[in-house]
């Protein structure tokens, strides 16, 4: 429920009482102290909610003495409606115990009627309207704090420590979140020196955007290191980790698009690269280059059950560097209208470049340039070659 910011107006108090002299009376002590304040009076909690009146309130003065309301009822009934309602309630003199358990069910203040006087009310509604707003901001601030470490959680997940120890393999990760939200999202890569010394790397995009998305990237992820430091065939690992993601999947039609790497260095300098593509943007060569590679591109994982992920096989020379990267860094616009960066744009963002440790992050930077602002999806990027890239 959206309620006016009470900082930047006069407060707006709803008074619960069907006594009409009584409603007068709190009406004429508010107006004499502050003549700003408006007064709009309702005689039951019921018609409160029926119409909606909390939606334009700061305050709430409520009679826990109306008729059909038996104690706490009336109070508690205010508080389902809208549970960040600021409440004073007015009690009778026999009756001042009810004010105490009523703060201690979620009120901010008592009074007792006949022994406050206009500066009496208007102090209470204040301090309930400054005591909710400190309430709503410690709830939002540990909220915060929840997503915060949630995300660092998720992050663990997706964007793990590259296990290349002992290969002449180098690589350097990076991932920029998108600006549609704070949360990380579904993209995640690795690479790991397999048991024969071949280096593997993966980089994937779940579809969709959220936290179950995430957790299911970093699912696969984990999965998918597992799948390869076991030694499982490398054309096994796709169809292993398709099975992963149909079981663990939250929605039926949940996709996942995944390119793999298989690097085996040649002695005497540069490479054989075995790609395989499932619905995932091809890397791109940058030495000699830049060369979008063009692997056969099959359907992506949790498309079709039946399926294979046929393999394109490319030799590398000495000084060799591969870029993998996730359709975020794609996907804004483009240097002309109505057209989209794709890889022909990035292609020609990296003309010129270098491909040292900071390459990643001028890369971005550029495509941001090109869209005019923040891309709007994450970006996952993973650079390798067979000479030092780190920082």
């Amino acid at each position: 429920m959206t309620r006016p910011d009470p900082g930047s107006a006069p407060h707006r108090v709803l008074l619960v009482e069907d006594d009409p002299g009584d409603a007068f009376l709190v009406q004429e002590l508010l107006a004499e102290v502050d003549p700003r304040v408006t007064v709009t009076v309702a005689e039951s909690v019921r018609a409160v909610v029926a119409e909606n009146l909390l939606a334009t309130t700061d305050c709430v003065l409520l009679d826990l003495n109306l008729p059909g309301s038996s104690g706490l009822e009336g109070l508690r009934e205010l508080l389902v409606a809208d549970p960040a309602a600021a409440v004073c309630v007015l009690t009778g003199l026999d009756d001042e115990h009810l004010g105490v358990a009523a703060v201690g069910a979620g009120a901010q203040d008592y009074l007792v009627k006949n022994k406050a006087d206009g500066e009496v009310l208007i102090r209470a509604i204040r301090y309930a309207v400054e005591r909710r707003r400190a309430e709503a901001s410690m709830v939002r601030l540990r909220e915060e704090q929840l997503v915060a470490a949630e995300s660092v959680r998720l992050e663990r997940g997706l964007l793990p420590n590259l296990l290349l120890g002992g290969s002449t393999v180098h690589g350097r990760q990076y991932y920029r979140s998108g600006r549609t939200r704070a949360v990380i999202g579904g993209d995640f890569y690795d690479a790991v020196r397999g048991p024969s010394g071949t280096v593997h790397a993966i980089i994937g995009d779940v579809s969709g955007h959220g936290p179950d998305e995430a957790a299911l990237g970093a699912l696969l992820r984990v999965s998918w290191r597992a799948l390869v430091l076991a030694g499982v065939d490398e054309p096994q690992v796709l169809p292993k980790l398709q099975e992963v993601l149909v079981s663990e999947r939250h929605e039926p039609l949940l996709f996942t698009t995944v390119c793999t790497v298989t690097v085996d260095p040649a002695p005497a300098g540069g490479a054989r690269v075995r790609i395989r593509s499932a619905g995932h943007p091809p890397p791109i060569s940058l030495r000699p280059g830049p060369v979008p590679l063009t692997p056969r591109v099959g359907v992506p994982l949790g498309v079709l059950t039946d399926t294979k992920w046929e393999s394109e096989t490319v030799e590398l020379a000495p000084g060799w560097s591969l870029l993998l990267y996730t359709d975020g860094l794609i996907e804004g616009r483009g240097p002309g209208p109505d057209e989209l960066l794709w890889q022909e744009g990035l292609v020609a963002l990296l003309a010129g470049e270098r491909d040292d440790a900071e390459l990643p992050a001028r890369l971005v930077e550029r495509a941001e340039a090109v869209n005019g602002g923040p891309l709007a999806d994450d970006v996952a990027i993973l650079l390798l070659a067979d000479h030092p890239v780190d920082a």
